[in-house]
């Protein structure tokens, strides 16, 4: 299974760049960008970060790829 994130949608929506959202997480922006591309799982603490930086519920951060369409089915 693989977690896929919608990171980079809701940056983008809240109006944050990726430069100041590594700077307030105390992360490189080079972190960030492989985070958005799906080429690196954040840490669990950095997933919870995340979801308090932007303040959104962890099912609209964060999905199993897997799962999501069995969910959808429902």
């Amino acid at each position: 299974m693989k977690v896929i994130n919608h990171i980079k949608e809701i940056r983008l929506k809240k109006g944050v760049t990726q430069v100041k959202m590594a700077e307030d997480l105390q992360i490189t922006r080079q972190t960030v960008n492989a985070i958005e591309k799906n080429k690196y799982n954040p840490s669990l603490e950095l997933a919870l970060k995340l979801i308090q930086y932007f303040n959104v519920p962890i099912e609209e951060m964060f999905y199993l790829e897997e799962t999501r369409g069995k969910k959808d089915e429902k």
